[in-house]
């Protein structure tokens, strides 16, 4: 696996060693060892989570706050998304800076996203299998969120606003000012 570190500390583009033959193709998705050498951290994942959604289907910007933050290996099984990640984390250097990644059911990447970091993707082919991986448990009271279009961060989402799908939910979110604080 090749290990990328972004511009921002700590968020990772992960590439797989992918072994393709006439059969078909093998490749290692997750080796702890392996993750922890190449982001330098020991990391535990208690949780997966998976989605399905269509085009045009926007999850997020969400993250959990305090004993409850998250870390996430996130990744496409089939389809196409553009994912996000904002760095949440008061006294960083790229405090409100996002990174973004495609990531697709054929080029196989991942992308790490430690604790400190809002998180969400929009999906761009027809269907999206959507796969990740949590270092802690999910909790309702710890939600946070940030709204997708905050004109501070001022994210391409390079997709038209009018055919962005929202839940009721991300619609109502507050922008990075007005936020809960991770911490």
């Amino acid at each position: 696996m090749i290990f990328t570190e972004t511009k921002l500390k700590g968020c990772f583009i992960i590439e797989p060693k992918i072994i393709s033959d006439e059969r078909g193709y093998f490749m290692e998705s997750f080796n702890e060892q392996t993750f922890e050498k190449g982001i330098g951290e020991n990391i535990h994942f208690v949780q997966d989570n998976q989605s399905y959604s269509s085009k045009g289907v926007l999850r997020g910007l969400h993250y959990q706050t305090g004993n409850h933050a998250q870390a996430k290996l996130v990744r496409v099984l089939t389809g196409e998304v553009l994912d996000i990640a904002v760095d949440i984390r008061p006294n960083s250097l790229t405090f409100g800076q996002y990174e973004s990644i495609i990531l697709t059911g054929d080029n196989q990447k991942q992308f790490f996203v430690p604790r400190g970091f809002a998180h969400g993707f929009l999906v761009l082919s027809t269907k999206a299998v959507f796969f990740y991986k949590c270092d802690n448990f999910y909790n309702k009271e710890s939600e946070g969120g940030i709204i997708y279009n905050d004109k501070s961060i001022n994210i391409d989402w390079n997709f038209p606003s009018a055919e962005i799908l929202i839940s009721e939910k991300d619609k109502t979110l507050p922008n990075l000012q007005n936020a809960k604080k991770a911490w």
